[in-house]
């Protein structure tokens, strides 16, 4: 009973973390470990980009009171001319899953060497760049209807043909062996949080349960939006999250924190 009453604890207060209004410093850790490894990617199509200058924000998988849930692909605005959307991943570190906040930057820092897909193959990102005051798409690995957005060229040699790696997460077992390069790091020391737009979409998909891992098994049935979530753009056919299935995340972390705890304490053969 100790044990699940602390792992609600550490439900609710690493959930108090991750919809709260971000003042942490970009690519710093946001809320309390996760014991649990994060699904696998699930593969889904980009939506058309509806607005020029607009950059795509890959789908993840977030934390909430019911356990994982799925945010989302969406096309996001870009809170100033010049930024870079650098993705989220979950790390391994400190015996738990923790998430590192996306930001946005002058150039794309490291994501923990997640193949999000759509340009965003690991490191780096090959879908677009600005040139002065306009976004330009590449083609070849961006879905842009050219007849409403104009500014765009192809550049087939950056194309990564291995769509995903379907690993969602750096580091632990089965992750991601990736490090960040000493560009990398030098980027996270001038990022911006994401915006109140992406974190909107973030906190709605929270909320419909239809998005949780444990209703969805990994395979959530919206993978992907041409608009982010708002207040006037709900998940279709949304259902809130329950009291059961808050109870039965926090049973499986506090189920899989004494198996932790109990390979942890077997005496050596």
């Amino acid at each position: 009973m100790r044990t699940l009453m602390r792992a609600a604890l550490a439900a609710v207060v690493f959930t108090a973390f991750f919809a709260a209004p971000i003042a942490a410093p970009a690519q710093a850790y946001v809320g309390i470990g996760v014991t649990i490894a994060p699904p696998l990617m699930p593969v889904y199509a980009q939506p058309y980009c509806p607005t020029p200058n607009d950059q795509w924000m890959p789908g993840y998988w977030g934390w909430g009171p019911g356990g994982y849930y799925w945010v989302p692909g969406t096309w996001v605005t870009a809170p100033a001319v010049g930024l870079l959307w650098t993705p989220g991943y979950w790390g391994w570190g400190s015996n738990a899953y923790r998430w590192h906040r996306g930001s946005w930057g002058r150039t794309v820092g490291f994501y923990g060497g997640v193949n999000y897909g759509f340009g965003y193959y690991g490191s780096g990102y090959v879908g677009g760049r600005w040139y002065g005051n306009a976004f330009r798409y590449n083609t070849a690995v961006t879905n842009v209807n050219r007849t409403v957005i104009h500014n765009t060229y192809v550049n087939e040699t950056v194309v990564n043909h291995t769509t995903y790696n379907h690993v969602s997460y750096n580091g632990g077992s089965g992750g991601i062996h990736a490090q960040a390069t000493v560009d990398q790091r030098a980027a996270q020391n001038d990022q911006r949080p994401p915006t109140v737009q992406q974190q909107q979409h973030e906190q709605t998909a929270a909320q419909d349960r239809d998005h949780l891992a444990s209703v969805n098994h990994g395979n959530p049935p919206t993978t992907a939006v041409q608009h982010p979530y708002s207040a006037t753009n709900q998940p279709p056919h949304g259902t809130p999250v329950t009291t059961q299935d808050r109870n039965a995340a926090q049973a499986h972390v506090a189920q899989n924190q004494a198996q932790n705890q109990a390979h942890n304490n077997k005496p050596p053969q």
